[in-house]
């Protein structure tokens, strides 16, 4: 079976920067599984993974605006200690949360005051070209409550 819309795939991937440096691999975990065409991979290589099928091995290298976007620096800002969800004390390079229009974000935490802190709301990794070494595992039809959930369940997927 080919990757088409609704179908549950099964895949493992080495992450990397441009210079080839690997910076995640799945192989180390479980595979990643997900329900094809909802949205829940980046776009890009959702597209590079359509009509593939178990067996297909390949690699693609993603500029920034097709990962995870180009660094933006307004993304990076000064809050209130109180609106920041964190456990432990407040240190730079933790990750915490902040409420917004939007529900909760994550933010990296640059500087820490007595009363604000600074922090980074871009992806960690915007603005960073990223080669994937892709290997599908295995793809099936998804179940019609799958499908009306919008995510895989069972094996690898989302337990209710």
């Amino acid at each position: 079976m080919s990757i088409v819309r609704d179908s549950v795939v099964r895949f493992h991937y080495r992450l990397s920067n441009e210079d080839g440096v690997e910076i995640e691999n799945s192989h180390e975990n479980e595979p990643v599984t997900y329900l094809h065409g909802q949205g829940s991979i980046l776009p890009a290589l959702e597209q590079l993974l359509e009509g593939r099928g178990p067996g297909d091995t390949f690699s693609a290298l993603l500029c920034a605006a097709d990962a995870y976007g180009e660094r933006d620096e307004t993304a990076v800002m000064r809050i209130p200690l109180k609106n920041l969800v964190h456990r432990g004390k407040l240190e730079p390079g933790m990750i915490a949360g902040v409420q917004t229009n939007h529900g909760m974000r994550q933010v990296r935490v640059l500087k820490v005051g007595k009363f604000n802190a600074d922090v980074d709301a871009n992806h960690p990794l915007a603005g960073q070209a990223l080669g994937f070494a892709i290997e599908v595992l295995d793809v099936r039809e998804a179940t019609e409550e799958e499908i009306s959930h919008g995510h895989v369940h069972g094996d690898g997927g989302h337990h209710h």
